[in-house]
């Protein structure tokens, strides 16, 4: 061979080979093109200049690979409707991109609209108050007043008076003053942060960007027409607030605003995904503002001596608080059955009280129940409330409809509630399986997302069919969108899958077991359209985490990767899943690692038996709680997997008991309800015992399956030394394993960088096994 024309030899990575390179390749090239896809966060409607018609607002993001970060952008459209209740968006040509936007809010009337921009390093917060043409008020507020404004979805509270003249907030306390040290030893008065040696804390909550914990936000408002932010007075320094909201003005009376308050206990605990944290309605006076000349100006800033009101007394949960449009009655959520039984989640329930109309507001109004706890649902009635979401005006015409997105089996679907007869419909086709979540209203009709697993998501917009007669039929338009788009390639290979919902039934059921727990459970099942190349494609077993979580028939860009490179996706959501009642739910508390552990399997072999899957070509994938069951299942079944990956999972709860965020959920999980009770961040040797049982690691001499752990180095809730304790062992046993540490993530491993790599491995790591 003439060595002359050849050209230098290519240097591979470390461990890798050309075939597994070219397989990196290949995979990169269309992970980028599902990844590009944009996510329809939010959107808002306006009323039209014109009378006809109406202008939509939508809020798209797109992870931004290079700067590893994920970009904002707002795409305008005009809404226009025809005879036959045909309706027609005019789209923008482009989206605009929205640099460094922490969060936007409209106001009422839809004529202004908030931007704040909250601060990177020492900088002010920024709060800009945009008009249609210019930006009208502009106000930078010092961290020395507060920190960053919570945009979060949970601590998150930012409301517009009815008025528009006032904005009550959350946002961070600014840090306390620390200690300085010089060269000549201890500085004495208050430091600057940049001056302080010991750095910046901003509380417990969000250190190492660990998930969310009970915070100490402080509530604040400002004015659209002054310049400077004024701290709410007078609520208890135990107390962390959000989901602020103005209360209806009473002509004569001081206006109150209405908040969410948790109590601390001893210590913080975690509260991302966690809805078991006591929280209760307050009432606090807002400071005084009477109109001058010049507008607005604050008269009495001291609210110190009146008392913050609990609203909500008698019952242990109560969140996103919703006031009527006349005012009249309060309504608000409740996760009293997560703080009774100490679940992390479990089943919603919905209730209101009357607001007084004289404005004397009391502690012990009444409580109406009107949607209850559903314990056993019959089939294909309706299941309960979960993860509900409301928007800020939720509320059709009558004023006592409110339109909300929930959990119904497998799927998202969107409910119409009556807040006075505790009626709810099914609002969101019934003859789908796809999922479903309300974006916005527009009037008393709605704009809606929808996708499944092999559908992108796209918008529809609904409406009554009749509005005259009592029929509660609605008929739903799919709308053509930009945000509808992917690439040519992703589209044609979405197109070749299909996805069921399945109903597994359960194996030797125990005559001690609830009706609700008796029922089948139900798994996704994503599959190629025609047959590939063998009689049966692998199959990747996908377990989501909680365990009080659900998988829903909604479009991932990760799942839909690994279904478009040749495999069989069962996504199963085994008992102690949302969405089936609650005895269903409530069945696993005590029993994790066992009965989950059975419904996965009972599931597997139901595929198994129906001729969709091989029991050769088996893997398994789950992160969290999903990563316990992933670890467990290869243990317990170690002959039944070829290939595993777990994400940032509890391998260990003796180990993780004590550095988790979240030590009560070990004792809940492992005991029961009764481990409420029980919890000590001082376990007892019995407790230890009982949690060594509970964990994989408990059957790790048993494990031969090639396994891929994936784990977040700033992770809280699974600190990262359980998964590394856990493949260390593997290592020691000879099981091939490798383990990627993401050195900046956190629980979710979600930075788009990580994100990226962690799916790419995925894919590569089980093409290596399963081909």
């Amino acid at each position: 061979m003439d060595g002359s024309k050849a050209g230098p030899l290519k240097e591979l990575p470390l461990g890798i080979d050309a075939t597994t390179e070219e397989e990196y390749a290949s995979q990169s090239r269309l992970l980028q093109e599902f990844t590009s896809i944009s996510s329809i966060d939010k959107a808002w409607i306006f009323k039209s200049d014109s009378g006809i018609g109406s202008q939509a607002m939508f809020s798209i993001s797109q992870p931004n690979l290079l700067a590893n970060k994920r970009k904002k952008f707002i795409l305008s459209s005009h809404i226009s409707r025809g005879s036959n209740n045909s309706v027609n968006f005019q789209w923008a040509p482009f989206p605009v991109e929205m640099t460094g936007v922490s969060v936007i809010v409209p106001s009422p009337s839809g004529a202004k609209l908030l931007v704040v921009r909250n601060p990177e390093n020492e900088s002010p917060c920024q709060f800009e108050i945009w008009g249609r043409a210019q930006v009208e008020k502009e106000f930078h507020i010092p961290q020395s007043v507060h920190g960053s404004v919570y945009a979060d979805g949970w601590f998150q509270g930012i409301s517009w008076n009815s008025d528009e003249t006032l904005i009550a907030y959350v946002a961070e306390e600014p840090s306390p003053s620390k200690p300085t040290f010089t060269g000549q030893g201890y500085k004495k008065g208050s430091s600057t942060e940049k001056d302080s040696v010991t750095g910046k804390v901003k509380g417990i909550g969000r250190r190492n960007g660990g998930k969310p914990m009970l915070e100490k936000g402080s509530l604040h408002f400002l004015s659209s027409t002054l310049t400077e932010a004024q701290a709410v007075k007078g609520i208890e320094k135990s107390l962390s607030v959000g989901q602020v909201v103005w209360a209806p003005p009473v002509r004569g009376s001081h206006q109150y605003l209405v908040f969410v308050g948790w109590s601390e206990g001893t210590r913080k605990l975690g509260i991302k995904y966690c809805f078991n944290r006591p929280c209760a309605l307050y009432a606090v006076r807002a400071p005084n503002f009477e109109s001058e000349v010049d507008g607005p100006e604050l008269k009495d800033n001291s609210t110190e001596d009146v008392p913050v009101i609990n609203l909500t007394q008698s019952i242990s949960s109560a969140f996103y608080p919703r006031f009527s449009p006349d005012g009249k009655f309060l309504s608000f959520l409740s996760a009293r059955s997560s703080v009774d039984s100490g679940a992390h989640s479990a089943t919603d329930s919905l209730h209101r009280i009357d607001w007084p109309i004289d404005g004397l507001l009391s502690s012990s109004a009444k409580i109406v129940d009107v949607v209850p706890v559903v314990m056993c649902a019959e089939d294909g009635s309706f299941p309960g409330l979960y993860w509900s979401s409301f928007l800020s005006n939720p509320w059709l015409s009558d004023g006592c409809t409110m339109i909300i997105t929930s959990i119904w089996g497998c799927c998202q679907v969107i409910l119409s509630v009556n807040v006075l007869s505790g009626e709810v419909i099914r609002i969101s086709p019934t003859d789908s399986n796809s999922s479903w979540s309300v974006l916005t209203l527009d009037g008393n009709n709605i704009v809606a997302v929808s996708s499944s697993p092999v559908d992108v998501p796209h918008i529809n917009y609904g409406y009554l069919v009749d509005k005259e007669s009592k029929s509660t039929a609605w008929s739903w338009q799919n709308v053509p969108s930009p945000t509808n788009e992917c690439s040519e390639k992703v589209k044609s290979l979405l197109s070749s899958l299909q996805f069921s919902i399945m109903k597994i039934p359960l194996r030797d059921v125990s005559d001690s077991v609830t009706k609700g727990a008796a029922k089948p459970f139900e798994a996704i099942f994503v599959s190629s359209k025609t047959k590939r190349n063998d009689p049966f494609d692998p199959l990747i077993v996908i377990l989501h985490g909680g365990p009080h979580a659900v998988s829903l028939s909604s479009f991932s860009k990760s799942l839909g990767f690994l279904s478009s490179i040749g495999f069989n996706l069962l996504l199963v959501n085994y008992r102690g899943s949302l969405g089936f009642g609650e005895e269903a739910l409530q069945s696993i508390l005590g029993k994790v690692g066992s009965q989950d552990v059975n419904d996965v399997l009972v599931a597997i072999d139901h595929v198994i038996d129906l001729g969709l899957a091989s029991p050769s070509k088996l893997a398994v994938l789950g992160g969290s709680h999903g990563g316990f069951l992933t670890t467990h299942l290869i243990g317990q079944a170690p002959d039944k997997f070829v290939a595993a990956v777990a994400r940032n999972p509890v391998c260990n709860l003796t180990l993780m008991v004590g550095t988790t965020d979240i030590p009560d959920w070990v004792y809940v999980e492992a005991y029961g309800s009764e481990g409420k009770n029980s919890f000590t961040d001082a376990p007892s040797a019995e407790h230890l015992t009982l949690f060594q049982s509970k964990s994989p690691i408990a059957h790790v001499s048993k494990v031969k399956t090639p396994t891929l752990f994936l784990l977040g180095a700033q992770d809280l809730r699974v600190p990262v030394s359980t998964g590394l304790q856990y493949a260390r062992a593997l290592k020691e046993k000879g099981v091939p394993v490798k383990v990627i540490v993401f050195p900046n993530d956190t629980h979710a491993i979600e930075r788009p960088q990580s994100d990226f790599e962690s799916f790419l491995n995925i894919g590569v790591w089980f093409k290596k096994y399963l081909s």
